[in-house]
């Protein structure tokens, strides 16, 4: 087997034993890294320092990350003015933190009727605040609701454009 000092030089080819003593004078561990190469590769390590150190890493690593919290702001149809401006303001807020949020439009008795309502809510959010965010998830059914994700835009994510067949986002004042 081919054997690898501690500071990555090559001690050469040896029999298994012999790298076995070697490791043993020096108090470490023979490790194989290349099972598969001819001959395989073993290295000189101290093995319990080693898995500390990726552990560390590992934890360093996981501390570093950005968790991305998921908003849900909730709206009604019939929603007035003022209270419109209000989810508008914390949906503004949310992404401005970086969270991501998830408009739900809740229908309840006949309301879900006529969706092409809520369908226009949701337009008229996208497009008040798209200079922040981009639509991640585009307006869907489900259930007695309907729902629209927003991602901040300053986030690598690619926007969403309408697949064939389905129509883009747009307000009734846009198509005339």
């Amino acid at each position: 087997m081919r054997v690898i000092d501690v500071d990555g030089a090559q001690l050469g080819v040896m029999p298994f034993l012999k790298a076995l003593d070697r490791a043993a004078e020096r108090g470490l561990d023979l490790v194989e890294v290349a099972p598969n190469a001819k001959p395989p590769v073993c290295r000189l390590m101290d093995y319990g320092k080693y898995l500390y150190e990726k552990a560390k890493k590992e934890k360093e690593a996981r501390r570093s990350q950005k968790q991305v919290e998921i908003k849900e702001v909730r709206i009604r149809p019939k929603i007035g003015e003022h209270d419109f401006q209000v989810a508008l303001r914390k949906v503004r807020s949310f992404l401005e933190q970086g969270a991501k949020v998830k408009m739900r439009i809740r229908f309840r008795g006949r309301e879900i009727t006529h969706p092409e309502v809520a369908k226009d809510l949701l337009v008229r959010i996208s497009n008040e605040v798209r200079e922040i965010a981009v639509i991640e998830q585009r307006p869907r059914q489900e259930g007695a609701s309907l729902l629209m994700i927003l991602a901040p835009a300053t986030q690598k994510k690619k926007k969403i454009r309408p697949s064939d067949g389905e129509p883009e986002l747009q307000t009734e004042a846009d198509e005339s």
